[in-house]
């Protein structure tokens, strides 16, 4: 593949990140803010409008009216509230479209052009799909509170989230391909820091399931103390539930401990990357991935403590949400540069 193409390959796939980090983030203030079930139909075409007369608006309210958020949460509601939890959902459903297109188009235009060999062709074809399942699958989580508990199920919204991840992941490190291929074979030292540095991103990424446990059973309404849960360092009420198992899924206690515990782990984890980094043998925008990601972690870190200590406001949940994005690029980068060394 010239390139030329590579770079503007690199570059459409870096917007879509981008556009999906966008996502993500607006994703947190429709959970934060209890605008997830606003909307109460899956319409992929016809929702792209929204209500364009006060008709419209009454006959999308009377739907919300039906359901178990309305008479159990906001009974009474006026349209204005209303109109104010909508406009997020439908931001965050718009956006979905968008990103949809941003991506299905310019793919369209390099396979007609000949411009993507046949292995990434697969694998942005592979991309797409999992875009459309993430569709599918936040609609399948819209659906499970709308029956007869007023909040989705902690096991969908992870999933919803974890896919999103996945999403970002696969494009972010395609990009990277194409910017910089495999140059050179990486000395034994190297390649041990890699295995390393893929392990803190796997690491990551059961970090953000974590999270999405503690969001979908709202874990950070409980124990708003640090470093101590309530003035325990193992909550008593960790394995409360039976059968044992449940605790993982469904304990505020045994959910929150595993997320501090996590990111505990992340810390020691990343600060002996860093430290290992510094090795003459490491490439130097390994390094600098490595320095980035080290601050990151720690405001991360910070966040996520002032986020419990305040029993999770909007704005610093968001941003706890959107910092955690920001950790995985970090790690993706850093485990990329190890991979792929210059000569």
């Amino acid at each position: 593949m010239e390139r030329s193409i590579r770079t503007r390959v690199a570059a459409w796939l870096f917007a879509c990140c981008a556009l999906l980090f966008v996502m993500i983030v607006i994703g947190g203030i429709t959970r934060l803010t209890r605008s997830g079930l606003s909307i109460v139909e899956w319409q992929p075409i016809v929702g792209t409008l929204p209500p364009l007369s006060e008709a419209q608006w009454m006959e999308i309210f009377e739907k919300y009216k039906l359901t178990p958020e309305y008479k159990q949460v906001n009974f009474g509601m006026s349209l204005d509230d209303f109109k104010g939890i909508f406009w997020w959902e439908y931001i965050h459903r718009l956006l979905g479209r968008v990103i949809g297109l941003a991506f299905f188009i310019p793919y369209a235009w390099f396979l007609l052009r000949r411009k993507l060999d046949t292995e990434h062709a697969w694998k942005l074809g592979g991309i797409f799909l999992l875009g459309a399942a993430q569709g599918a699958m936040g609609w399948y989580m819209v659906k499970s509170g709308l029956v007869d508990d007023p909040k989705v199920s902690q096991y969908r919204l992870t999933a919803h989230l974890g896919l999103a991840f996945v999403i970002f992941a696969a494009m972010f490190w395609v990009a990277l391909d194409m910017l910089k291929p495999r140059l050179s074979v990486a000395s034994a030292y190297v390649r041990r820091l890699a295995r390393w540095a893929t392990g803190a991103a796997w690491l990551v990424f059961v970090m953000v399931l974590s999270g999405g446990l503690v969001a979908g059973i709202r874990a950070g309404y409980a124990y708003n103390t640090f470093p101590l849960m309530n003035g325990h360092l193992i909550p008593p009420e960790i394995m409360m539930l039976e059968p044992w198992y449940l605790n993982f899924f469904n304990n505020m206690a045994t959910v929150q401990f595993d997320h501090r515990l996590i990111a505990w782990l992340l810390v020691l984890l990343i600060s002996g990357l860093w430290v290992a980094s510094r090795a003459a043998a490491v490439p130097s925008r390994a390094k600098l991935a490595s320095h980035l990601l080290l601050v990151a972690l720690a405001m991360q870190f910070c966040l996520g403590v002032a986020t419990l200590l305040l029993r999770v406001p909007v704005g610093l949940g968001t941003a706890h949400q959107g910092g955690a994005v920001v950790v995985f690029a970090l790690i993706l980068w850093f485990a990329h540069e190890l991979r792929r060394p210059s000569p």
